[in-house]
């Protein structure tokens, strides 16, 4: 038995739960959690039915000689995070959420995805806490969540430039940042090209939300690199354990030991990606785990951790020049969240 299965006994040892929150609350990743759940309707230990898991009499007998319970262990004042903000935050987030309500919606082309105000609020917090916002140069590859407006709103960051292929999200961008009055400039730029001469090597802080195959997630994180003034420098970025397995994980951070950083911080499950109108999930018949159970979302399942990167050396991109996006960038064998 591994540590995936005690996760497992653990979760279901006090009653059924949805496919959705069990995945919640376990590590593996989804092709993983797909062919455990297999395994485990064979064994005759659960069943799934009307989108819910149970123990079956055998499964419990199970829990029971292991000593399996369940308790909450999180706080639930900040989703488990360890994050919150103050007043001055406060007020920074009330305007960023009147300015989410007329947000694009997101674009399956372009895999897009939001996490939920409160979480881009706990990056701002993060970034702050971590001296990353204060009279700072931000810049940031991709802004679905739209984080460059929250940062800018706190008053702290000297410049924020925002790189986005999606027209619409560079056109909302910048008219909020014109209205508001703040230091945030967005261009469109397409990540498949070396960022252009005026923005490479000029920044202090990245923050990007990666495609999560090997290819998809050097191309970005080079990109972020390429941008990056020097030793000292940080980077952040979002990776989940559903589309990213452990070995992929560690392929990942010997990429960012090559480029030269150093892991500072890992946030597990820090930002959720919720069912709101306009999200991801409004097209969740195209994703394959939810094809796969049959069952459609009813639990806000999608988490990533989020990482905090610096450099100890002069940043080195591993992608310098062109990278086409094409189908090996986006999807691989555990892109179970992406559409298709």
């Amino acid at each position: 038995m591994d540590r995936i299965d005690r996760q497992w006994l653990q979760a279901l040892s006090a009653g059924p739960l949805s496919v959705y929150r069990l995945l919640d609350m376990q590590d593996a990743s989804l092709p993983e959690f797909f062919h455990q759940l297999q395994v485990w309707q064979r064994r005759g230990w659960v069943v799934l039915e009307d989108g819910r898991v149970r123990l079956t009499e055998q499964g419990e007998a199970v829990a029971r000689g292991l000593g399996a319970f369940l308790e909450d262990v999180r706080c639930p004042q900040c989703q488990g995070t360890g994050y919150r903000w103050g007043e001055r935050l406060q007020q920074a987030f009330e305007k960023y959420l009147e300015i989410t309500r007329s947000r694009p919606s997101a674009a399956a082309q372009y895999d897009q995805g939001f996490i939920d105000p409160e979480g881009v609020m706990r990056r701002v917090a993060f970034l702050y806490e971590r001296g990353d916002l204060l009279d700072a140069r931000l810049f940031v590859v991709g802004d679905d969540d739209l984080l460059s407006l929250a940062a800018a709103l706190t008053g702290l960051p000297k410049e924020v430039v925002v790189i986005d292929i999606d027209e619409r999200l560079i056109r909302f961008i910048n008219d909020w940042a014109e209205r508001e009055n703040l230091p945030v400039q967005a261009r469109v730029v397409d990540v498949q090209h070396a960022l252009p001469e005026d923005l490479q090597g000029r920044f202090d802080v990245f923050v990007t939300d990666p495609v999560e195959t090997l290819p998809g997630i050097e191309l970005f994180l080079s990109r972020g690199v390429s941008a990056l003034k020097g030793v000292g420098c940080a980077g952040y970025f979002g990776l989940t354990t559903l589309e990213a397995s452990r070995q992929k994980w560690y392929r990942i951070q010997e990429m960012l030991l090559d480029m030269g950083f150093v892991i500072t911080d890992i946030r597990r499950q820090f930002n959720v990606y919720p069912q709101l109108e306009g999200n991801f999930f409004s097209y969740q018949e195209q994703l394959p785990i939810v094809r796969r159970l049959g069952v459609p979302i009813d639990h806000d399942w999608y988490k990533s951790s989020f990482y905090r990167i610096e450099a100890v050396r002069p940043p080195r991109p591993r992608v310098r020049g062109t990278r086409i996006i094409d189908e090996a960038v986006y999807r691989d064998e555990e892109s179970w969240a992406t559409p298709y």
